[in-house]
């Protein structure tokens, strides 16, 4: 790819360069070498930039200058995440129900959809168009998922909790697992209270491999899981709603 095409691209100023340089591909600055571009939006790196073999280097609009081509930007680190997008596709995911999913009759699910090996979805469950359930996957009965869903593989939800659009799941996220509520009665046994609630998940939020996000033991409204941070507890990573 051309590097004044990367450049239209990114909507970045090229300098210090020749706008039909071939890049191959995207490295660490430390790594990079011929054909390769990279980036730096960190000051400490200011002197690897200066020796990186990279053939290009994004950077801040104020970055010195350095002898590879540069790619200034208002904002190189998401100028960076976005030239990733131009050199690696992740992998495309035909429509189609393996045969080994199963799929309770009741279940509504709408267009383009790859469910893979051994999904299950359960009664009463409803995802919208174009989502993506890779193998082993678990959708408990009568939870409501909107359009763009994509689940990782051993993800699952729970029953009746609610996932808005554009919502990705890592490997092994629980969304909706009980919540670590005990009360002790005259014995001195522990009563485990029943986790009657749901979780509701906005539109547009990933949640990150492993994670648990607990359903509250009354309402839903209170486990409303936005853009969050892990918290580690005795069951491992685990969200909880703000």
């Amino acid at each position: 790819m051309k590097l004044s095409d990367i450049a239209s691209a990114l909507n970045v100023r090229l300098e210090n360069g020749l706008p039909d340089t071939e890049i191959a591909g995207v490295a660490g600055i430390e790594q990079a070498g011929s054909g390769q571009l990279t980036f730096v939006s960190n000051p400490k790196y200011a002197a690897a930039a200066k020796t990186t073999r990279a053939s290009a280097v994004i950077v801040s609009e104020d970055f010195p200058a350095i002898p590879s081509a540069m790619l200034r930007s208002k904002n190189p680190y998401l100028a960076w995440a976005k030239a990733l997008e131009l050199f690696y596709k992740a992998p495309h995911y035909a429509p189609g129900v393996h045969p080994t999913a199963v799929i309770h009759l009741t279940a509504r699910i709408g267009k383009n959809a790859h469910i893979g090996p051994y999904v299950v979805v359960d009664e009463g469950v409803e995802i919208g168009d174009n989502a993506v359930l890779l193998p082993h996957v678990v959708v408990y009965r009568g939870a409501k998922i909107g359009d763009n869903f994509f689940a990782h593989a051993h993800a699952v939800v729970r029953e009746f909790c609610q996932l808005g659009n554009n919502v990705l799941l890592q490997n092994s996220v629980v969304v909706g697992c009980d919540g670590f509520g005990f009360a002790k009665d005259d014995s001195g046994h522990w009563h485990k209270i029943v986790q009657s609630g749901t979780v509701i998940v906005d539109n547009d939020v990933e949640v990150q491999a492993n994670t648990c996000i607990d359903r509250a033991s009354i309402g839903g409204d209170s486990h409303r899981a936005r853009r969050q941070t892990r918290q580690y507890g005795p069951r491992g990573p685990q969200l909880h709603g703000r």
